[in-house]
């Protein structure tokens, strides 16, 4: 049983909802990745995304591209982004982690040595924003031959035949993109939330979780009654950038409230 399914099957059996903070490697600094990921941690993180900087993150809005330039500024590759994972692993073998990114960078590296890579420092998920599974099915074949899972995204756009072929191959979670548009921008419908996760659970074999727009607790927990679980990004990007001198503590404090 791979990490994600097994955390998500504690959930299920306590009665709670998932919460995944996402944060760009290498900002604010390379120093803090690894101690705002164990932050994370504490403050009540069920997993992990982990950004794989990138110079042009199409589907991220401002908060998360400035986030972007600012590790790459700092150094932040692919390379430090696995070395984090490593690191992470040595203190915490139990929280899964999901590297989300784009696909030049996997590209430069190489799939088969990138999926390798992933593996060995000790990834849990692959989420390729650009990567569409029928354009590259044997990126994720190897992923999953690799022992992680693959992510997908599904938006509201996302038609009927689109849904369940998905759905078909996605493992570990679904993230379902609550808006139509970048990371952080917007406002919630979640009315329109909750109409799009039942028409998608009528097909999933895995966890949906809901990423995009959520800004704090109060729309965390709207969310959330009507999926597995949230994702936050921008909100979070946004917060420890305001206290980048105490990043790891600004991180956990904030997840913290949210978990409350």
């Amino acid at each position: 049983m791979s990490r994600l399914e097994s955390t998500f099957k504690a959930l299920r059996a306590s009665g709670r909802k998932a919460l995944v903070p996402y944060i760009c490697a290498g900002d604010p600094s390379l120093e803090d990745t690894v101690p705002m990921m164990h932050a994370l941690v504490a403050g009540g993180a069920d997993a992990i995304e982990l950004g794989m900087p990138f110079s042009d993150p199409m589907a991220d809005g401002p908060v998360i591209q400035r986030a972007s330039e600012r590790a790459i500024a700092n150094g932040a590759s692919l390379r430090f982004v696995l070395e984090c994972v490593k690191a992470f692993r040595k203190d915490d073998d139990q929280t899964p982690v999901v590297l989300m990114g784009y696909a030049n960078p996997v590209e430069y590296m190489g799939q088969e040595a990138f999926i390798a890579a992933a593996r060995e420092a000790g990834a849990d998920g692959i989420l390729i924003v650009d990567y569409p599974f029928d354009e590259v099915p044997e990126f994720y074949e190897g992923v999953k031959k690799a022992g992680m899972d693959p992510i997908f995204l599904l938006a509201p756009t996302s038609a009927e035949k689109r849904v369940e072929q998905v759905c078909e191959l996605a493992a570990g979670y679904l993230y379902y993109v609550s808006l139509k548009g970048t990371t952080g921008a917007g406002t919630l419908d979640i009315e329109s939330v909750r109409e799009n996760i039942a028409r998608i659970e009528r097909h999933a074999k895995c966890p949906v979780l809901v990423g995009f727009g959520i800004s704090g607790p109060e729309a965390a927990r709207e969310v959330a009654q009507a999926c597995d679980g949230v994702i936050i990004g921008s909100a979070l990007i946004k917060h420890v950038a305001a206290h980048k001198s105490e990043a790891a503590e600004a991180a956990r404090g904030w997840i913290a409230a949210i978990r409350q």
